[in-house]
């Protein structure tokens, strides 16, 4: 009897440690939207983890309630600011259009024309994703992670596989190609730019685009990449510290190009469109400043699981468009295509007439 109740002893103790552990690990996710990740770095890795934390401390909830555990009361505590976190990962219907839409917006990182189980080289891989692009029939496409190889004239490639849009682009040359991102519009375009990131090879692209009734600027951003190799992990020696070093420096970079981004936005005459891969998740640090007088077109119009990044799907949603007043979503599709290790983001929109700064 005394054994019995010495195991039903440590079982409650094991138990409620877990659930203690799984408490803070949850309430620090949430912090990471507050912290700035230039000055406290390793918030933005509770951010990330946050649908594990989620689905392990609900796991445990559901078991407090099952063995009346006193530990229920302090799960469900920590699992109430979830209520307003977790759509932003999760739609669970659609969105009843509420207008015509007059404008359809593709956001996608192309993953350098590498990643696809097709077994197809870089240009045939090209070749399929442009055909696959004009089928969606967009207004406004902006591409992360384009890349052709240097025997190839980046423009007339770009008439040939879109014609009927106007193409603007920043393109890094490099020994074996040229990369960079991509905007190609079918609108009218009044006005183009660029913003460089220090020391980074990644940018974004502003593109003024005249609409039926009114014109936004679309910033077509590609932030700071991990750069982690999970084979290299494995087999290199040294590796696990320099996968610190390389995660460090681009959760350190985000938030500052993030920071240029909000001041060209700031200046801009026109309400801005924020779209692309973030590199990072809805419970970020640099996510909600962005979202900052803008609509998250998954949030306000998406069904189902919002992930973007295959590899750990449905863990990871690193891509979005944002988009301001003056707009409002229809429709918001990720659709599950292999061309990519990243999916892409279809959205579509009506003019509300509220254009205003």
């Amino acid at each position: 009897m005394t054994e019995k109740k010495h195991r039903h002893w440590l079982s409650r103790l094991s138990f409620g440690t877990v659930s203690l552990a799984m408490s803070v690990l949850l309430v620090l996710s949430y912090c990471s939207v507050i912290f700035d990740p230039a000055k406290f770095w390793f918030f933005t890795l509770f951010g990330l983890l946050y649908p594990l934390f989620l689905v392990i401390t609900l796991g445990l909830f559901v078991w407090a309630l099952f063995r009346r555990s006193s530990m229920k009361g302090l799960l469900l505590a920590v699992l109430l600011p979830s209520f307003f976190f977790a759509g932003r990962y999760y739609q669970p219907h659609w969105k009843s259009p509420e207008g015509t839409p007059s404008l359809k917006v593709i956001s996608y990182n192309v993953g350098l024309f590498v990643h696809s189980d097709r077994q197809q080289d870089r240009v045939a891989l090209a070749d399929s994703v442009s055909a696959y692009l004009m089928r969606q029939d967009a207004d406004v496409i902006c591409l992360q992670e384009f890349y052709l190889p240097s025997e190839i004239n980046l423009d007339r490639w770009l008439k040939k596989h879109f014609p009927g849009y106007k193409a603007e682009y920043y393109i890094f040359p490099g020994a074996r190609g040229a990369f960079g991102n991509v905007t190609l519009s079918r609108r009218p375009v009044m006005d183009k730019g660029k913003i460089n990131f220090e020391r980074s090879t990644n940018l974004a692209l502003w593109t003024d685009v005249k609409l039926d009734s009114a014109a936004f600027r679309l910033y077509n951003c590609h932030f700071e990449s991990y750069n982690i190799s999970l084979s290299n992990l494995v087999k290199k020696d040294g590796a696990v510290e320099e996968t610190e070093r390389k995660m460090r420096r681009s959760i350190t970079e985000r938030p500052k190009q993030v920071a240029e981004v909000m001041r060209g936005m700031d200046k801009a005459p026109l309400q801005s469109l924020a779209l692309g891969d973030f590199n990072d998740g809805p419970l970020s640090y640099t996510y909600f400043r962005l979202l900052r007088g803008r609509y998250d077109s998954f949030t306000r119009a998406g069904k189902g699981f919002g992930a973007t990044y295959n590899a750990l799907w449905p863990l990871l949603r690193i891509d979005y468009i944002l988009y301001p007043k003056g707009l409002e979503a229809v429709s918001c599709e990720i659709p599950h295509v292999d061309y990519s290790d990243h999916y892409p983001i279809i959205a579509t929109y009506y003019e509300t007439g509220r254009n205003t700064r």
